[in-house]
């Protein structure tokens, strides 16, 4: 797949550049997809959430009422998940979410989602530019210059970090910026549109090409 180069004014910038089938051509695995958006999900929780069982609760353990003659249930402690401020019965415990996909099939997951969006015409490419300084307006009007509605989730990939310009889009709620070594099947799958740097371009298709 061949596409054209855009420079930061939304002109064509005259350049083509190709997109290797192996990664932005292959038919969709969506059950790889499945699994690597599920784990990265499940590592992102924290799991330590945790309630208090009835041995661990401090109250008095003394019995509440007598055995016999208060003329209602029998109870022998405070402590009893039926009473207010009592133990919780099987709440959560810490516990780690995590879970271990093979390398294969993450990578398999990633060229299928970036083939998504190619399928789509969801991606952009763009011409390598820099910003003097962070400014969110700058970064503002290069979107609006790529046809990017306010609506749209823009996940911009880099070749490598540039401060100024993840600076520049932080303020902005949907859009996120990384580098192609941090580019993950979720944040692919969780955008709209896709814009790649030039030199990102060739990046994918050395590193996910060969794999």
């Amino acid at each position: 797949m061949e596409l054209s180069v855009y420079k930061i004014d939304g002109k064509e910038s005259g350049k083509k550049i190709v997109l290797d089938d192996t990664v932005f051509g292959l038919e969709p695995n969506n059950h790889a997809i499945y699994l690597d958006v599920k784990q990265y999900l499940a590592n992102q929780r924290q799991g330590t959430s945790k309630t208090k069982e009835r041995n661990e609760v401090a109250y008095s353990t003394k019995k509440i009422v007598r055995q016999k003659g208060s003329g209602g249930a029998r109870h022998g402690s405070i402590k009893s998940p039926i009473y207010v401020g009592g133990g919780r019965i099987f709440g959560p415990k810490p516990r780690d979410y995590s879970f271990k996909l093979n390398k294969k099939l993450k990578q398999l997951a990633r060229k299928s989602a970036l083939s998504m969006k190619a399928k789509d015409g969801a991606i952009t490419v763009l011409e390598q530019f820099a910003l003097e300084a962070p400014k969110t307006s700058a970064f503002i009007g290069i979107c609006k210059n790529l046809q990017m509605t306010d609506r749209a989730k823009v996940l911009m990939v880099l070749p490598e970090n540039n401060n100024n310009i993840y600076l520049s889009s932080r303020n902005l709620e949907r859009v996120k910026v990384v580098t192609s070594s941090e580019l993950t099947t979720y944040d692919v799958m969780h955008a709209t549109n896709l814009v790649l740097v030039d030199a990102t371009v060739e990046q994918l298709n050395a590193q996910l090409g060969r794999a």
